[in-house]
């Protein structure tokens, strides 16, 4: 079964002007911020600390949307304006589980990307 590509790199290529050296470092950089961002929201929302939890959110938003997963963008966006009212706690989990299994599959089609350059 073929799953739906999460990424687009469209708006990558536009603003490094297809630049391949330039794509490279941004998705490889890309690439080593999820562990973090992965780690962070983890932490946050295990500890109940919301308001990181959000800044966290707005943190990964740039760069999910850098490379082109605009949905994932507008749910961190959901979850960082949900955090800052104390609002929906109960759904915070189904939001960073939606980040972490996004970003899994996008660093499988940024890596599969970059091996076909």
């Amino acid at each position: 079964m073929n799953q739906t590509k999460v990424t687009d790199l469209n708006y990558l290529k536009d603003v490094t002007e297809n630049d391949p050296k330039a794509m490279r470092e941004i998705i490889e950089m890309f690439i080593a911020q999820i562990p973090e961002f992965i780690e962070n929201m983890n932490a946050s929302l295990k500890n109940k600390q919301y308001i990181e939890l959000g800044k966290e959110a707005h943190k990964a938003k740039s760069s999910v949307m850098v490379m082109g997963l605009n949905d994932l963008g507008l749910q961190l966006k959901e979850l960082q304006l949900l955090t800052e009212q104390r609002a929906g706690i109960e759904r915070y989990r189904d939001y960073v589980d939606d980040f972490i299994r996004n970003c899994n599959q996008a660093k499988k089609e940024l890596e599969e990307f970059l091996k076909d350059q």
